[in-house]
Protein backbone atom coordinates (compact mmCIF):
# COMPACT_ATOMS: atom_id res chain seq x y z
CA UNK A 1 0.00 0.00 0.00
CA UNK A 2 1.23 3.51 -0.80
CA UNK A 3 1.74 5.32 2.49
CA UNK A 4 2.39 8.71 0.88
CA UNK A 5 -0.04 11.48 1.62
CA UNK A 6 -1.93 12.86 -1.40
CA UNK A 7 -0.04 15.67 -3.15
CA UNK A 8 -1.75 19.06 -2.77
CA UNK A 9 -2.54 20.86 -6.03
CA UNK A 10 -2.53 24.66 -5.65
CA UNK A 11 -4.17 26.74 -8.40
CA UNK A 12 -2.49 30.09 -9.12
CA UNK A 13 -4.85 32.40 -10.99
CA UNK A 14 -5.08 36.03 -12.01
CA UNK A 15 -5.65 38.09 -15.14
CA UNK A 16 -3.02 38.74 -17.77
CA UNK A 17 -0.16 40.83 -16.42
CA UNK A 18 -1.08 40.43 -12.75
CA UNK A 19 2.24 38.73 -11.99
CA UNK A 20 1.38 35.03 -11.71
CA UNK A 21 4.60 33.89 -13.39
CA UNK A 22 6.61 36.20 -11.16
CA UNK A 23 4.94 34.70 -8.09
CA UNK A 24 5.58 31.19 -9.40
CA UNK A 25 9.25 31.90 -10.10
CA UNK A 26 9.64 33.34 -6.59
CA UNK A 27 8.10 30.20 -5.08
CA UNK A 28 10.44 28.02 -7.12
CA UNK A 29 13.47 30.10 -6.19
CA UNK A 30 12.75 29.91 -2.45
CA UNK A 31 11.29 26.43 -2.11
CA UNK A 32 14.15 24.97 -0.06
CA UNK A 33 14.27 21.24 -0.64
CA UNK A 34 10.60 20.97 -1.60
CA UNK A 35 9.99 19.31 -4.96
CA UNK A 36 7.42 21.32 -6.91
CA UNK A 37 5.60 20.00 -9.96
CA UNK A 38 4.43 22.74 -12.29
CA UNK A 39 1.61 22.87 -14.83
CA UNK A 40 1.78 26.05 -16.92
CA UNK A 41 -1.47 26.75 -18.78
CA UNK A 42 -0.66 29.45 -21.35
CA UNK A 43 -3.31 30.94 -23.58
CA UNK A 44 -1.97 30.76 -27.11
CA UNK A 45 1.76 30.17 -27.25
CA UNK A 46 4.01 29.11 -24.40
CA UNK A 47 5.51 32.09 -22.59
CA UNK A 48 9.26 32.56 -22.39
CA UNK A 49 9.07 32.19 -18.61
CA UNK A 50 7.33 28.84 -19.02
CA UNK A 51 10.02 27.67 -21.43
CA UNK A 52 12.75 28.62 -18.97
CA UNK A 53 10.95 26.76 -16.21
CA UNK A 54 10.54 23.72 -18.46
CA UNK A 55 14.25 23.71 -19.18
CA UNK A 56 15.04 23.18 -15.50
CA UNK A 57 12.18 21.11 -14.14
CA UNK A 58 12.25 18.51 -16.90
CA UNK A 59 9.75 15.72 -16.28
CA UNK A 60 8.37 17.61 -13.29
CA UNK A 61 6.84 20.29 -15.51
CA UNK A 62 4.15 20.07 -18.16
CA UNK A 63 2.52 22.76 -20.26
CA UNK A 64 -1.00 22.96 -21.63
CA UNK A 65 -0.72 25.35 -24.57
CA UNK A 66 -3.43 26.59 -26.87
CA UNK A 67 -6.18 27.29 -24.39
CA UNK A 68 -7.45 27.34 -20.83
CA UNK A 69 -7.60 24.35 -18.52
CA UNK A 70 -11.27 25.06 -18.02
CA UNK A 71 -11.80 24.41 -21.75
CA UNK A 72 -10.12 20.98 -21.75
CA UNK A 73 -12.55 18.25 -22.78
CA UNK A 74 -13.92 16.69 -19.56
CA UNK A 75 -10.62 17.46 -17.87
CA UNK A 76 -8.98 14.27 -19.15
CA UNK A 77 -5.91 16.09 -20.48
CA UNK A 78 -5.28 17.77 -17.14
CA UNK A 79 -5.93 14.49 -15.31
CA UNK A 80 -3.28 12.78 -17.41
CA UNK A 81 -0.70 15.46 -16.63
CA UNK A 82 -1.47 15.37 -12.93
CA UNK A 83 -1.18 11.59 -12.94
CA UNK A 84 2.24 11.93 -14.58
CA UNK A 85 3.46 14.43 -11.98
CA UNK A 86 2.05 12.38 -9.11
CA UNK A 87 4.03 9.29 -10.13
CA UNK A 88 6.18 8.17 -7.15
CA UNK A 89 9.35 8.32 -9.27
CA UNK A 90 9.18 12.14 -9.28
CA UNK A 91 8.80 12.39 -5.47
CA UNK A 92 6.80 15.60 -5.90
CA UNK A 93 5.70 17.35 -2.69
CA UNK A 94 3.30 19.92 -4.17
CA UNK A 95 1.90 20.75 -7.62
CA UNK A 96 1.26 24.34 -8.70
CA UNK A 97 -0.99 25.05 -11.69
CA UNK A 98 -0.34 28.48 -13.18
CA UNK A 99 -3.65 29.07 -14.91
CA UNK A 100 -4.13 31.12 -18.03
CA UNK A 101 -5.10 34.72 -17.38
CA UNK A 102 -8.35 33.96 -19.18
CA UNK A 103 -9.22 30.81 -17.25
CA UNK A 104 -12.41 30.35 -15.24
CA UNK A 105 -11.27 29.45 -11.70
CA UNK A 106 -14.61 27.94 -10.71
CA UNK A 107 -14.42 25.36 -13.48
CA UNK A 108 -10.82 24.54 -12.68
CA UNK A 109 -11.62 23.97 -9.01
CA UNK A 110 -14.53 21.72 -9.98
CA UNK A 111 -12.23 19.66 -12.19
CA UNK A 112 -9.74 19.17 -9.37
CA UNK A 113 -12.40 18.37 -6.80
CA UNK A 114 -13.87 15.77 -9.19
CA UNK A 115 -10.48 14.19 -9.87
CA UNK A 116 -10.50 10.59 -8.67
CA UNK A 117 -6.73 10.11 -8.49
CA UNK A 118 -6.05 9.24 -4.81
CA UNK A 119 -2.45 10.47 -5.18
CA UNK A 120 -3.52 14.13 -5.38
CA UNK A 121 -5.88 16.49 -3.60
CA UNK A 122 -7.05 20.02 -4.20
CA UNK A 123 -4.90 22.43 -2.18
CA UNK A 124 -6.65 25.78 -2.60
CA UNK A 125 -6.86 28.66 -5.07
CA UNK A 126 -4.65 31.76 -4.94
CA UNK A 127 -5.75 34.83 -6.93
CA UNK A 128 -3.08 37.36 -7.93
CA UNK A 129 -4.30 40.96 -8.28
CA UNK A 130 -2.39 43.83 -9.90
CA UNK A 131 -2.64 46.77 -7.48
CA UNK A 132 -1.58 49.29 -10.13
CA UNK A 133 -4.26 48.12 -12.57
CA UNK A 134 -7.00 47.14 -10.15
CA UNK A 135 -9.73 49.46 -11.43
CA UNK A 136 -8.76 49.01 -15.07
CA UNK A 137 -8.80 45.23 -14.73
CA UNK A 138 -12.27 45.25 -13.20
CA UNK A 139 -13.49 47.50 -16.02
CA UNK A 140 -12.03 45.23 -18.73
CA UNK A 141 -12.94 41.99 -16.98
CA UNK A 142 -16.17 42.30 -14.94
CA UNK A 143 -15.79 38.62 -14.07
CA UNK A 144 -12.98 39.68 -11.71
CA UNK A 145 -15.51 40.03 -8.91
CA UNK A 146 -16.73 36.47 -9.44
CA UNK A 147 -13.18 35.12 -9.43
CA UNK A 148 -12.31 36.91 -6.20
CA UNK A 149 -15.39 35.46 -4.54
CA UNK A 150 -14.06 31.90 -4.89
CA UNK A 151 -10.41 32.56 -3.97
CA UNK A 152 -8.94 31.08 -0.79
CA UNK A 153 -6.06 33.58 -0.66
CA UNK A 154 -5.52 36.85 -2.54
CA UNK A 155 -2.06 38.19 -3.37
CA UNK A 156 -2.20 41.95 -3.93
CA UNK A 157 0.84 42.26 -6.17
CA UNK A 158 2.78 45.37 -7.28
CA UNK A 159 2.04 47.23 -4.06
CA UNK A 160 5.27 49.18 -4.66
CA UNK A 161 3.49 50.96 -7.51
CA UNK A 162 0.71 52.50 -5.41
CA UNK A 163 0.80 54.80 -2.40
CA UNK A 164 -0.51 53.91 1.05
CA UNK A 165 -3.91 55.56 0.55
CA UNK A 166 -4.51 53.79 -2.76
CA UNK A 167 -3.48 50.46 -1.30
CA UNK A 168 -5.86 50.92 1.61
CA UNK A 169 -8.69 51.73 -0.82
CA UNK A 170 -8.01 48.60 -2.86
CA UNK A 171 -7.77 46.40 0.23
CA UNK A 172 -11.10 47.77 1.43
CA UNK A 173 -12.66 46.97 -1.96
CA UNK A 174 -11.22 43.46 -1.85
CA UNK A 175 -12.73 43.01 1.59
CA UNK A 176 -16.18 43.43 0.05
CA UNK A 177 -15.49 41.39 -3.10
CA UNK A 178 -13.85 38.36 -1.48
CA UNK A 179 -15.59 35.79 0.66
CA UNK A 180 -15.87 36.39 4.40
CA UNK A 181 -12.49 36.30 6.10
CA UNK A 182 -10.47 35.72 2.90
CA UNK A 183 -6.93 36.99 3.62
CA UNK A 184 -5.21 39.51 1.35
CA UNK A 185 -1.39 39.34 1.26
CA UNK A 186 0.47 42.37 -0.07
CA UNK A 187 3.51 41.77 -2.28
CA UNK A 188 5.86 43.52 -4.67
CA UNK A 189 7.54 41.64 -7.51
CA UNK A 190 5.56 38.55 -6.50
CA UNK A 191 7.51 38.03 -3.29
CA UNK A 192 5.40 36.04 -0.85
CA UNK A 193 6.61 33.51 1.67
CA UNK A 194 6.29 29.98 0.19
CA UNK A 195 5.34 28.78 3.67
CA UNK A 196 1.95 30.46 3.11
CA UNK A 197 1.19 27.82 0.48
CA UNK A 198 3.27 24.74 1.23
CA UNK A 199 5.87 23.30 3.59
CA UNK A 200 9.49 23.83 2.68
CA UNK A 201 11.64 20.77 3.27
CA UNK A 202 15.22 21.10 4.56
CA UNK A 203 17.59 21.84 1.70
CA UNK A 204 19.89 19.03 0.53
CA UNK A 205 22.52 19.28 -2.15
CA UNK A 206 21.20 18.82 -5.68
CA UNK A 207 23.12 16.35 -7.78
CA UNK A 208 23.20 16.22 -11.54
CA UNK A 209 21.84 19.69 -12.21
CA UNK A 210 21.73 23.16 -10.77
CA UNK A 211 18.87 23.93 -8.42
CA UNK A 212 16.37 26.72 -8.98
CA UNK A 213 17.98 28.55 -6.10
CA UNK A 214 21.39 28.31 -7.76
CA UNK A 215 20.15 29.41 -11.16
CA UNK A 216 18.08 32.35 -10.00
CA UNK A 217 20.68 33.47 -7.46
CA UNK A 218 23.23 33.49 -10.27
CA UNK A 219 20.88 35.54 -12.45
CA UNK A 220 20.30 37.99 -9.59
CA UNK A 221 24.05 38.28 -9.03
CA UNK A 222 24.62 39.05 -12.70
CA UNK A 223 21.88 41.67 -12.60
CA UNK A 224 23.47 43.27 -9.56
CA UNK A 225 26.85 43.42 -11.29
CA UNK A 226 25.25 45.14 -14.26
CA UNK A 227 23.43 47.63 -12.04
CA UNK A 228 25.66 50.58 -11.21
CA UNK A 229 24.48 51.54 -7.73
CA UNK A 230 26.32 52.92 -4.76
CA UNK A 231 27.27 50.45 -1.99
CA UNK A 232 24.55 51.61 0.39
CA UNK A 233 21.82 51.13 -2.23
CA UNK A 234 23.29 47.82 -3.32
CA UNK A 235 23.23 46.47 0.22
CA UNK A 236 19.53 47.18 0.57
CA UNK A 237 18.86 45.88 -2.92
CA UNK A 238 20.65 42.60 -2.23
CA UNK A 239 18.52 42.05 0.86
CA UNK A 240 15.38 42.45 -1.23
CA UNK A 241 16.69 40.02 -3.83
CA UNK A 242 17.28 37.44 -1.13
CA UNK A 243 13.52 37.32 -0.72
CA UNK A 244 13.40 37.78 3.03
CA UNK A 245 9.66 38.24 2.87
CA UNK A 246 9.18 36.18 6.02
CA UNK A 247 10.01 39.32 7.99
CA UNK A 248 6.50 40.56 7.18
CA UNK A 249 4.81 37.61 8.89
CA UNK A 250 4.55 36.23 12.40
CA UNK A 251 4.79 32.53 13.14
CA UNK A 252 3.08 31.12 16.24
CA UNK A 253 3.53 27.58 17.56
CA UNK A 254 1.06 25.69 19.70
CA UNK A 255 1.72 22.32 21.34
CA UNK A 256 -0.70 20.44 23.57
CA UNK A 257 -0.31 17.10 25.31
CA UNK A 258 -4.05 17.15 25.92
CA UNK A 259 -6.42 16.29 23.10
CA UNK A 260 -8.47 19.01 21.43
CA UNK A 261 -12.24 19.01 21.37
CA UNK A 262 -13.24 18.74 17.67
CA UNK A 263 -16.16 21.14 17.84
CA UNK A 264 -14.29 23.80 19.78
CA UNK A 265 -11.35 23.51 17.39
CA UNK A 266 -13.63 23.90 14.37
CA UNK A 267 -15.21 26.95 16.00
CA UNK A 268 -11.71 28.39 16.31
CA UNK A 269 -11.03 27.71 12.62
CA UNK A 270 -14.36 29.20 11.57
CA UNK A 271 -13.67 32.50 13.30
CA UNK A 272 -9.95 32.77 12.49
CA UNK A 273 -9.01 36.32 11.47
CA UNK A 274 -8.27 37.30 7.88
CA UNK A 275 -4.65 38.03 8.78
CA UNK A 276 -4.08 34.37 9.67
CA UNK A 277 -2.88 33.11 6.28
CA UNK A 278 -1.74 29.58 7.02
CA UNK A 279 -2.31 26.84 9.58
CA UNK A 280 -0.47 23.53 9.42
CA UNK A 281 0.36 20.67 11.72
CA UNK A 282 -1.21 17.68 13.43
CA UNK A 283 -4.16 17.40 15.79
CA UNK A 284 -4.95 14.76 18.38
CA UNK A 285 -8.67 14.49 19.08
CA UNK A 286 -8.70 11.09 20.82
CA UNK A 287 -12.45 10.68 20.32
CA UNK A 288 -13.59 7.02 20.36
CA UNK A 289 -13.25 5.63 16.84
CA UNK A 290 -11.08 8.55 15.77
CA UNK A 291 -7.87 8.09 17.71
CA UNK A 292 -5.64 8.56 14.65
CA UNK A 293 -3.51 11.63 13.96
CA UNK A 294 -5.21 14.34 11.90
CA UNK A 295 -3.00 16.47 9.69
CA UNK A 296 -4.52 19.93 9.23
CA UNK A 297 -3.78 22.20 6.27
CA UNK A 298 -5.33 25.64 5.79
CA UNK A 299 -4.46 28.23 3.15
CA UNK A 300 -6.61 31.30 3.61
CA UNK A 301 -10.12 29.96 4.07
CA UNK A 302 -9.32 26.63 2.42
CA UNK A 303 -9.26 23.82 4.98
CA UNK A 304 -8.50 20.11 4.84
CA UNK A 305 -7.89 17.34 7.39
CA UNK A 306 -6.05 14.12 6.55
CA UNK A 307 -6.21 11.26 9.07
CA UNK A 308 -3.24 8.93 9.35
CA UNK A 309 -1.57 6.53 11.78
CA UNK A 310 0.70 7.62 14.59
CA UNK A 311 4.30 6.55 14.30
CA UNK A 312 5.63 3.77 16.49
CA UNK A 313 6.26 5.26 19.92
CA UNK A 314 5.10 8.71 18.74
CA UNK A 315 3.63 10.88 21.47
CA UNK A 316 -0.04 11.81 21.06
CA UNK A 317 0.40 15.56 20.70
CA UNK A 318 -1.27 18.41 18.92
CA UNK A 319 1.40 20.46 17.14
CA UNK A 320 0.34 23.50 15.12
CA UNK A 321 2.09 26.34 13.32
CA UNK A 322 0.09 29.49 12.54
CA UNK A 323 1.47 32.05 10.06
CA UNK A 324 -0.09 35.47 9.74
CA UNK A 325 0.32 39.21 9.77
CA UNK A 326 -1.28 41.77 12.03
CA UNK A 327 -2.76 39.09 14.27
CA UNK A 328 -2.78 38.94 18.07
CA UNK A 329 -0.61 35.91 18.71
CA UNK A 330 -1.34 35.69 22.41
CA UNK A 331 -5.08 35.88 21.79
CA UNK A 332 -4.84 33.07 19.24
CA UNK A 333 -2.93 30.92 21.73
CA UNK A 334 -5.56 31.58 24.40
CA UNK A 335 -8.29 30.48 21.99
CA UNK A 336 -6.39 27.29 21.22
CA UNK A 337 -5.87 26.64 24.93
CA UNK A 338 -9.65 26.80 25.30
CA UNK A 339 -9.94 23.97 22.75
CA UNK A 340 -8.21 21.48 25.08
CA UNK A 341 -10.26 18.47 26.15
CA UNK A 342 -9.11 16.63 29.31
CA UNK A 343 -11.48 13.68 28.79
CA UNK A 344 -11.59 12.91 25.04
CA UNK A 345 -12.81 9.34 25.61
CA UNK A 346 -16.05 10.81 26.94
CA UNK A 347 -16.64 12.99 23.87
CA UNK A 348 -19.36 11.49 21.62
CA UNK A 349 -18.14 10.29 18.18
CA UNK A 350 -20.68 12.49 16.40
CA UNK A 351 -18.67 15.52 17.52
CA UNK A 352 -16.22 14.55 14.74
CA UNK A 353 -18.75 15.03 11.95
CA UNK A 354 -17.65 18.60 11.35
CA UNK A 355 -14.02 17.54 11.01
CA UNK A 356 -14.91 14.71 8.64
CA UNK A 357 -16.57 17.17 6.27
CA UNK A 358 -13.06 18.44 5.51
CA UNK A 359 -11.49 15.02 4.94
CA UNK A 360 -10.83 14.04 1.32
CA UNK A 361 -12.46 10.73 0.41
CA UNK A 362 -12.98 9.58 3.99
CA UNK A 363 -12.86 5.81 4.16
CA UNK A 364 -15.53 3.83 5.95
CA UNK A 365 -17.24 7.02 7.07
CA UNK A 366 -21.01 7.28 6.76
CA UNK A 367 -22.21 10.30 4.81
CA UNK A 368 -24.12 12.95 6.67
CA UNK A 369 -27.70 13.75 5.79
Amino acid sequence: MNSRQPIPVVVLTGFLGSGKTTVLNHLLAHRGGTRIGVVVNDFGSIEIDAMSVAGQVGDSMVSLGGGCLCCAVDGSELDAYLEKLAAPVHRIDVIVIEASGLAEPQEMVKMLMANENPAIRYGGMVQVVDAAEFDATRARHPETDRHLAVADLVVLNKTDRVDAAERARIEAALGTLCGPGIPVVGADHGRIDPELLFDRRPWTETRGQLSFEDLLAEAAHQADEADETDPADAAGHDHERCGHVHAAYESIEFVSEQALHPRRFLDFLDRRPAGLYRIKGFVHFGVPGHEERYEVHAVGRFLRFAPGPWGRGEARLTQLVLIGSGTDGQALLRELEACREPAPRQVPPESMWGVLRYVDRPADTPAED
